[in-house]
């Protein structure tokens, strides 16, 4: 493993990117937060920060309101050293907007002003198809499924990604209030399930998606397809499990003061995919395999500590030095 972090193959993240809305203090309700404070966010595009940061190489491709939200989103990209060549800007619709309120537990509840936003109305046409056939790991949600004409973008940037040989790389970041229904979100989420080779489940979308309240083996195993290679299911403070073909396991978290949990699971995934975009074989290889995940889960953790996704996304110093504390 690099000592750095350092990548050179490209990663591309596909979907939105919004600004999140997250009060000034912390455990009140929407209508109870006195102020709040603007966070840009959205996870794919938190995932291309987040591989960034870690001296990974990402691109972003997705659309934003041709607005002063939008361009600032697009600046704050650039600035992190994403390629933004996959960005395009919508003249007629707004850039998403968030309000996220932090409850006590540093858990949060979500509002959302799309009506439409941007990101809804990215069409197939637009999507830059050179940047897509450049990268190694292509990377999504499943926000983009929800109406056309984002969805066909999405299954034919997909396609385009995997036709050049990328590894896919899916985690369904699921939003219930942004679907027409619990049931609708199941069948969009799991319709695209079988093209990924790497998939990435919190423990809460592990038991919506299986419908069980066990967070186990066999609801994992549940999920598996014949394509896929790593399952990682993420347990919050308790860590992770990962599934592959050969083996399974359990890797524990690192403990932290956790503040905010918005984008810790969006650091995990750019840690891990900016230790496996030139390596996919690692995938095969537990303790490497196990490597990488501890370094994704100190990602994870150091996320926590502070409010807002972007904003707290680790560089690699940081991660090297929770993990030679403990």
């Amino acid at each position: 493993m690099a000592s750095n972090g350092n990548s050179s193959g490209l990663i591309v993240s596909f979907g939105e990117m919004l600004i999140d809305f997250v009060p000034t203090v912390s455990g009140v309700s929407l209508a109870e937060a006195p102020g709040f404070l603007k966070a840009p966010g959205g996870a794919p595009a938190n995932v291309a920060i987040a591989v960034t940061r870690l001296g990974g190489k990402a691109a972003f491709v997705g659309k934003l309101g041709d607005d002063e939200f939008g361009h600032m989103l697009a600046g704050i990209l650039k600035k992190n050293n994403v390629i933004a060549d996959g960005i395009n800007f919508d003249q007629g619709a707004r850039t998403a907007l968030a309000f996220v309120t932090l409850r006590s537990d540093g858990e949060r509840e979500f509002m959302f002003y799309r009506n439409p936003s941007a990101d809804m109305l990215l069409k197939p046409e637009e999507l830059n198809l050179e940047l897509i056939r450049s990268a190694k790991v292509f990377h999504y949600g499943s926000i983009s499924l929800i109406v056309e004409p984002c969805r066909s973008a999405h299954l034919k940037a997909m396609q385009v990604a995997r036709d050049a040989g990328a590894l896919l790389s899916y985690d369904p970041n699921l939003r219930l209030p942004l679907w027409p229904s619990p049931e609708e979100a199941r069948e969009q989420i799991l319709s695209i399930w079988n093209q990924a080779d790497l998939i990435k489940v919190s423990d809460v979308e592990l038991e919506f998606l299986t419908g069980s309240d066990k967070i186990d083996d066999a609801s994992a195993m549940s999920l598996w397809h014949p394509n896929l290679k790593l399952l990682l299911v993420t347990l919050g403070e308790k860590g992770c499990n990962y599934y592959t073909k050969n083996f399974r396991g359990h890797v524990d978290a690192y403990h932290v003061n956790a503040v905010d949990t918005t984008g810790a699971g969006d650091s995990f995934v750019g840690a891990l995919l900016c230790k496996l975009v030139d390596d996919h074989s690692l995938i095969e290889d537990e303790g490497r395999l196990r490597e990488v995940l501890k370094y994704a889960n100190a990602c994870g953790a150091i996320t926590t500590t502070k409010k807002g996704a972007i904003p707290a996304l680790p560089a690699h110093p940081e991660v090297l030095s929770i993990m030679n504390a403990k």
